[in-house]
C-alpha cells in the first residue's frame, strides 16, 4: 500500500512537472533516514538541477503541488532540500490488512514479469561424486530465484545442467581400471567411486602421467569407445538416483536434467560458425578466439581436438535461447567463474548475436568448513545428506524437549532441520563465503529459519479456532508505533519481492522476515492480543492474520515449510 502511495506520489509529480514546463524528470520518493520525519521523503535536488530555481522556491512549489493530489496524506512539511509526508496511518492500515488477508497466498504477487520468460541453470552437480555441502548454495539460491520470479509474473524454466561429461570421467576410468572393485561399487556406488577420484588425486601427485592416461580415456569416450560410454551410462544413472534423494528432501523439482554430455553432438556447428566468421584462430595447435585486450582469449578447442566447457556453453546458450526464448537466463554459478561467464559474453557479441546482455552470472561464494573449502579431491568433502540428516535429528531433539506429545513429530521435525539449513544459507548475501555452522542453523531463536517457522506457529495458536471480522476494527490503534511498524512492513512485501527479483538476492525477503518476525515478536510482548473489547480483538487478531499470511509466503519463495505446529 505505501509502495503504490510512493509510485502515485512519483507518478503525479513527473506529470505536473511534464505539463508545466515541459520536462522529463525522474523523481525519487523514498523513506526518511530518521522516522520521526515522516514516512516517505522526496529529495528535490533534480528539480532544482533542471528548472534552475532556488531550492526553497522549487521544495514550497513542490509542497502545494502534493497538496493538490488526492492521496492519504495526514501532514507533510520540508526539511532543506526534502520534503517528508505523514502517511494516514488509520486509512491505509485498513486496506493493508484486508488486501492481506483477502489475498492470501496471492499477496504480493507482481506483474513486473509478464509474457518474460526467464531461464535459471542451477544445483549441476558432478556426476560420480557425492552431493556435498557445498552444492547447497546453487541448488537453494536457483530453486529460491526460480519462486520469487515466479512471483513476479516470469514464466521460467529451471535446468540441473548436470556435470556429466569432462576429463574428470577419463580419471574415474583410469581409477576403476587400476583399482576399482566392482562388487564393492556396486554396493555403494557413490562413495566408492568417489573414494577412488581421491586415490587417483593422490597417486598422481607421484605418477603425473595418470593425468595423460585420463586425458586419453576421455578422448575414447569422445570417441565413442562403447566400454567406456556404458560404464560412463552406469555411472550417471547411479549418481542420479543418488541426487534425487537430496532433491526430494528439499521438494526441488526441475524442467530438465540435460546436462553437459547433451551438448556433445551441438558443438560442431558452433565452433563451423566462429570458422566461418572468422573467429577461429590456430594456437600452438589449439584452436581460440582473441576477445581483445582486456580479456584472456576463449579456448574452443584443444590441440588434441578435445571440447572444452566454453564451447560447450556457447552451444547450450543458443539451444537454450532457441528452445525457452529467454528474456533472460541466470547461471547460479561461483564467483570463481565470474570470468568465464564474461568471455561466453563477449564471445555470443563477437558472433553477432544481440543477447549478451540478457546473460546473468548469479555468483556466490563459497562454504567453508573451519576456514577450508571443500574439495572432492582432497576428500574434505561434507556430504548433504549427512548434515540434513544431523540438522533433522537437532530439530527432532528440541521438539522433543519443548512440545513432547506434539502429534507428526517425524515429518515436523524434517521441515525444521531443512529450513534451519536452508535459511542459514539464504539469509547471507549470496557474494559471501560462508562459515557452516550447523548447531547455531538449528537453533529455535536469533536469526534462523526454525526461529521464522515458530512465530509462525505463535500466530496459528493464537488464530486457532478464533472467529474476527477484519471489516470491524479499530483503525486509531495503528496510530500507536508498534501496530503501524507491523501494518507498513506487511505492506512492503511486495516491494520486497520486486527487489530480490531485480537483484537476484534472496537475502532480500530473508532479512525483510526477520524483520517482520522481530516486530511480530515485539508487538507480542506489548499488546494482550485476545482482549474482552470485540474491536480491539478484531484488530489484533486481523493484524497478526496479515502478518501470518507475509511469513507463510515469504517463507515458501525462500524455498521452506511453514508449519501449524512445533
Amino acid at each position: 500500500m505505501i509502495d503504490t502511495i510512493k509510485r502515485e506520489i512519483k507518478n503525479n509529480l513527473e506529470k505536473y512537472y511534464k505539463d508545466k514546463y515541459n520536462v522529463d524528470l525522474q523523481i525519487v520518493v523514498e523513506e526518511p533516514k530518521k522516522k520521526e520525519l515522516g514516512d516517505i521523503s522526496i529529495p528535490m535536488f533534480v528539480v532544482v538541477k533542471t528548472l534552475r530555481k532556488p531550492m526553497p522556491e522549487i521544495v514550497n512549489e513542490g509542497l502545494e503541488a502534493l497538496k493538490s493530489f488526492d492521496l492519504p496524506i495526514s501532514d507533510l512539511g520540508a526539511v532543506g532540500a526534502f520534503i517528508n509526508l505523514f502517511v494516514d496511518k488509520s486509512k491505509i492500515s485498513k486496506n493493508i490488512i484486508k488486501m492481506a488477508i483477502e489475498n492470501d497466498s496471492n499477496y504480493g504477487k507482481s506483474e513486473v514479469g509478464l509474457g518474460k520468460n526467464v531461464t535459471l541453470d542451477y544445483s549441476s552437480p558432478n556426476i560420480a561424486k557425492s552431493f556435498s555441502i557445498g552444492h547447497l548454495r546453487s541448488t537453494m539460491i536457483g530453486n529460491s530465484l526460480k519462486l520469487i520470479l515466479e512471483k513476479c509474473g516470469y514464466n521460467t524454466y529451471s535446468i540441473n545442467y548436470l556435470g556429466d561429461w569432462g576429463t574428470q570421467f577419463g580419471k574415474m576410468i583410469v581409477a576403476y581400471k587400476l583399482w576399482g572393485d566392482l562388487d564393492k561399487i556396486k554396493a555403494d556406488p557413490i562413495n566408492e567411486l568417489t573414494a577412488l577420484y581421491v586415490r587417483f588425486h593422490k597417486e598422481a601427485v607421484d605418477k603425473p602421467e595418470l593425468e595423460d592416461e585420463a586425458r586419453e580415456a576421455f578422448r575414447k569416450m569422445e570417441l565413442k569407445d562403447p566400454e567406456y560410454l556404458d560404464l560412463w551410462k552406469w555411472i550417471r544413472e547411479e549418481s542420479l538416483k543418488e541426487s534425487q534423494q537430496i532433491y526430494d528432501l528439499l521438494d526441488i523439482k526441475f524442467d530438465s536434467f540435460n546436462g553437459e554430455a547433451f551438448y556433445n553432438d551441438k558443438m560442431d556447428p558452433v565452433v563451423e560458425e566462429l570458422e566461418a566468421k572468422g573467429l577461429l584462430v590456430e594456437d600452438d595447435g589449439a584452436k581460440i578466439v582473441n576477445l581483445g585486450d582486456d580479456m584472456p582469449p576463449a579456448l574452443i578447442k584443444r590441440s588434441d581436438g578435445g571440447s572444452l566447457y566454453i564451447t560447450r556453453d556457447l552451444a547450450a546458450v543458443f539451444y537454450r535461447k532457441k528452445e525457452y526464448k529467454f528474456d533472460k537466463i541466470l547461471y547460479v554459478v561461483g564467483n570463481e567463474q565470474k570470468l568465464h561467464f564474461e568471455q561466453l559474453k563477449r564471445l555470443i557479441t563477437k558472433m553477432g548475436y544481440d543477447f549478451a546482455d540478457q546473460v546473468n552470472h548469479v555468483n556466490f561464494g563459497l562454504y567453508l568448513t573451519n576456514g577450508k573449502k571443500a574439495s572432492t579431491r582432497s576428500g574434505n568433502v561434507v556430504k548433504l545428506y549427512d548434515v540434513l540428516m544431523t540438522a533433522i535429528n537437532l530439530a527432532k531433539a528440541q521438539i522433543e524437549e519443548k512440545n513432547p506429545n506434539l502429534a507428526n513429530k517425524e515429518e515436523i521435525a524434517k521441515n525444521v532441520g531443512i529450513a534451519a539449513i536452508v535459511f542459514a544459507d539464504l539469509k547471507n548475501f549470496r557474494g559471501l563465503d560462508i562459515e557452516f555452522n550447523i548447531n547455531d542453523a538449528v537453533k529455535f531463536e536469533g536469526q534462523t529459519g526454525p526461529y521464522l517457522q515458530y512465530t509462525g506457529v505463535r500466530i496459528a495458536s493464537i488464530l486457532r479456532g478464533k472467529e474476527f471480522d477484519y471489516n470491524n476494527i479499530n483503525t486509531d490503534l495503528f496510530e500507536k508505533p508498534h501496530y503501524f511498524e507491523l501494518a507498513k512492513l506487511v505492506s512492503d512485501f511486495r516491494a520486497t519481492i520486486e527487489r530480490a527479483a531485480n537483484e537476484f538476492a534472496p537475502s532480500v525477503i530473508a532479512k525483510y522476515l526477520l524483520t517482520l518476525a522481530s516486530s511480530f515478536n515485539k508487538f507480542y510482548s506489548l499488546e494482550k492480543i485476545n482482549v474482552e473489547d470485540e474491536v480491539t480483538r478484531n484488530t489484533n487478531f486481523a493484524l497478526a492474520k496479515a502478518v501470518r499470511v507475509v511469513l507463510n509466503e515469504g517463507l515458501r519463495l525462500l524455498g521452506i515449510k511453514y508449519l501449524e505446529e512445533m
